[in-house]
């Protein structure tokens, strides 16, 4: 729990910066960079589109890490090749995308 504004100390903001940046490298880049997110026209459209993809793309991720995937860019490429994997994962009692 952070302080209030008033009260925090500059410990209490380098540790809120540190929790924003790692939040901004580990979701936010991988979005950006492997999935193109800000390149897509869907997020000036209305209605729940750009919402739907962008929970798409964060289970995407999701799916990645929970499977050891260090590399997501590779991971999302062999998923792309491999798309029987994915079905399989999704719909078995346990999943794997290897």
């Amino acid at each position: 729990m952070s302080p209030p504004a008033n009260e925090a100390q500059p410990a209490d903001l380098q540790d809120w910066a540190h929790r924003e940046w790692r939040i901004e490298n580990k979701i936010h880049y991988i979005r950006d960079v492997t999935f193109r997110e800000n390149l897509h026209q869907a997020c000036t459209r209305a209605g729940t589109e750009p919402t739907v993809k962008t929970t798409l793309r964060n289970s995407a991720i999701s799916c990645s890490r929970i499977d050891g995937e260090a590399n997501i860019a590779r991971a999302t490429r062999r998923a792309n090749r491999r798309p029987h994997d994915l079905i399989t994962a999704v719909t078995s009692s346990n999943p794997t995308t290897q």
